[in-house]
């Protein structure tokens, strides 16, 4: 069965606590204001946000355990996502993530340092014929040799994807159609040389679109041969960031989708995000496709 968006990646399931106030210092009290249990991960975010715009996934990547199968497949089983793929390991409980939200921040909480240590790899390879089905996709470079694989399927496929935080000289870069590198990738990986000089060097190591996201501030992109360009991102008031990244990157896939041109698909991007920051929590109610218009017709 075809499918819009073929999503490969983290899938977990994510426990937020919306805070009172600022985020507390040290050694003091925090109040939760609200906490929920949701699907979450770079990938189970995206495709929550996919499906609120209208487009029909399927997902794969990480196992899934004991409690976290029958919560995903719970969520998504009245919605176009195809869960088929998912593998169930009864060995584990599944991954989960504790996440701290206080205005712009947050703070998450997790065992993936654990999850990656352990010889016993708790993912899967993807599949070809996933991708054949799908008419883009979307990569995290988490996996190692299983993304890049991931990538090589889609190249040779000829199904664009859209990736996230991988460096310039990387595989998953070189193939991608659209690569959305975050500041805090930036920042770890690039600290002594400036934005747009780093930026240049992506742009001339794929024939794609690469987007640097700063939160609040300027999103700059461009391509191979063009100039650098710069966007504003809409001014939005901001309940909580949790998911924004995750939801700009699905604003790109569902860009990708349409055929929009480079401007376009930032600027679909931003106001997805944007709308994103005004939620809490964001999967019980994602940006939808006639808010994201209305915001972009405000530019």
């Amino acid at each position: 069965m075809a499918y819009d968006a073929y999503l490969y990646g983290m899938i977990l399931r994510t426990n937020s606590f919306l805070l009172k106030g600022d985020y507390p210092k040290a050694d003091t009290y925090g109040e939760i204001l609200k906490k929920y249990s949701l699907p979450g991960g770079e990938t189970g975010t995206c495709a929550t946000v996919l499906l609120s715009l209208g487009r029909s996934v399927k997902m794969d990547g990480t196992y899934m355990g004991r409690t976290t199968m029958p919560f995903i497949q719970n969520f998504y089983k009245d919605k176009a996502c195809d869960l088929t793929s998912l593998h169930l390991d009864e060995s584990f409980d599944g991954l989960e993530d504790n996440v701290l939200v206080a205005g712009n921040t947050r703070t998450p909480l997790g065992q993936f340092q654990a999850f990656y240590a352990d010889p016993n790899h708790r993912w899967n390879p993807p599949k070809e014929e996933d991708i054949r089905q799908a008419q883009v996709a979307a990569i995290d470079p988490y996996f190692f040799e299983d993304s890049i694989h991931a990538a090589e399927i889609c190249r040779d496929l000829k199904k664009p994807y859209v990736t996230i935080d991988c460096a310039y000289d990387s595989v998953l870069h070189r193939y991608s159609a659209v690569n959305v590198v975050s500041d805090e990738f930036y920042r770890d990986h690039y600290p002594q040389e400036a934005r747009d000089d780093v930026l240049r060097k992506y742009m001339e190591a794929s024939d794609g679109l690469t987007i640097f996201t700063l939160g609040a501030r300027e999103i700059r992109f461009g391509r191979k041969g063009g100039q650098i360009q710069s966007f504003a991102p809409y001014k939005v008031d901001v309940v909580s960031t949790l998911g924004a990244g995750d939801t700009f990157k699905a604003g790109c896939v569902y860009a990708l989708w349409a055929g929009m041109d480079d401007i376009s698909t930032v600027r679909f991007a931003a106001a997805s995000a944007a709308i994103a920051c005004t939620r809490f929590p964001l999967p019980l109610n994602p940006p939808q496709l006639a808010e994201v218009l209305l915001l972009m017709s405000t530019r």
